[in-house]
């Protein structure tokens, strides 16, 4: 892990939120509730918009965590707030509660300040994703059942999901590309330093390589 990570810890590791996982599927299942049984228009008063934060609205830079991502039904929504559970919990047991704060905290403070850069209307899919992205890097072997029938590792999941972020940044208008690439910060921050290496080693190897070829 990062030495920067490291450093913090040691002087503010008491500040880490335990038992964060739980607190942010806690609220995402008490907003759905209320969308599906009390007022259905809650998430427009949780939803994260520059224009109501420069009204002065200033809860929504934390209250749009707990707006669950959905992919257009219920079972969806259900779903996502089980494996955000499911990931979030083993990535707090990986790292601590500091680390998985830090990951969390730097993953929101991205999106919010995506949301003030382009004027976006921000959601919680990139968050999402930064858990299974690094969830599929701790864990790459682990297998999960796919439609709950077909195992598969959960390498492939995140494999899978990075294409799609690919993809939709590629096709994406500029804002939009500088909103998600802002929303990813915690994947940069923890992972970045970690993928420039091995791509320099990958790069040394071939180098040697095309060398020892001639």
């Amino acid at each position: 892990m990062n030495n920067w990570l490291n450093r913090l810890e040691r002087k503010y590791g008491r500040f880490g939120i335990p038992n964060l996982t739980n607190i942010l599927v806690g609220g995402q299942i008490l907003v759905l509730a209320i969308e599906l049984f009390v007022n259905r228009t809650v998430t427009a008063w949780l939803a994260l918009s520059r224009f109501f934060l420069l009204q002065g609205q200033v809860w929504r830079v934390v209250s749009f965590v707990f707006i669950p991502f959905s992919g257009g039904s219920i079972l969806s929504v259900v779903l996502g707030i089980y494996f955000t559970w499911f990931v979030g919990t083993a990535l707090e047991r990986e790292w601590g509660d500091f680390r998985y704060t830090v990951y969390l905290l730097s993953g929101m403070l991205g999106t919010v300040l995506a949301c003030l850069v382009t004027g976006l209307t921000a959601s919680t899919y990139c968050l999402s994703l930064s858990l299974l992205l690094a969830f599929a890097m701790l864990y790459p072997e682990v297998q999960l059942l796919l439609f709950f029938v077909i195992p598969i590792r959960v390498k492939y999941f995140g494999l899978f999901a990075a294409v799609m972020w690919v993809l939709s940044f590629l096709g994406a208008p500029p804002l939009q590309k500088l909103s998600l690439l802002l929303s990813m910060a915690n994947v940069w921050l923890f992972f970045g330093p970690m993928a420039y290496r091995s791509i320099r080693a990958w790069i040394r190897r071939e180098q040697w390589k095309r060398k020892n070829r001639r």
